[in-house]
């Protein structure tokens, strides 16, 4: 009997959903507040994360965020800091750690760790993966189904590609030294 209700409910918000916004998610999506979870994580006032994204160790994230489906957000190896206003696009992986040398050493060697800093008002590409040490600046992007592995990009400055580079038209506009 509870059963049915739940079901007769949960189709009810789905058709809801699908008429008012034309999408279709993940049933936790349907029953979940994003904004309420990121309240939850102690996250900046007006960010919202999907149900189905999985946030590990010290993750800290700005105001007016948005982190799409299907994400995962890794600090539990040095901290992730996200800004304000940034955009980290559906299935971006971010993470912290790297346990390959661990795994094939037989564990003689130790997991590396590193922190990831990206700035206010930065646009991650979807399905792209952000590894330990990588910092961007303010205003920056990261193109679709990049590999960002462990660059520094300053403020305004765009990476794509596997691995990710900066792009040429952005390079005029370094300078020598990175902020940290």
């Amino acid at each position: 009997m509870f059963l049915s209700i739940i079901r007769l409910l949960l189709r009810k918000r789905i058709k809801d959903v699908k008429d008012s916004y034309d999408r279709y998610l993940s049933i936790g999506d349907y029953i979940s507040d994003r904004w309420g979870k990121a309240r939850f994580l102690g996250f900046g006032e007006g960010t919202s994360i999907y149900d189905n994204v999985l946030v590990i160790g010290d993750v800290r994230v700005g105001k007016n965020c948005w982190i799409g489906p299907n994400c995962i957000l890794d600090g539990s190896g040095g901290g992730l800091y996200i800004g304000d206003r940034c955009a980290i696009s559906a299935g971006v992986h971010i993470y912290t750690h790297n346990a390959r040398n661990m795994y094939t050493s037989g564990h003689s060697l130790p997991m590396e760790h590193g922190s990831v800093r990206i700035g206010n008002d930065c646009f991650i590409g979807p399905n792209s993966i952000i590894v330990m040490g990588s910092r961007l600046g303010n205003n920056c992007t990261v193109g679709a189904l990049s590999f960002v592995n462990g660059i520094s990009l300053q403020d305004g400055e765009t990476c794509y590609g596997i691995p990710a580079r900066i792009r040429e038209q952005d390079l005029s506009n370094r300078q020598d030294s990175l902020s940290s």
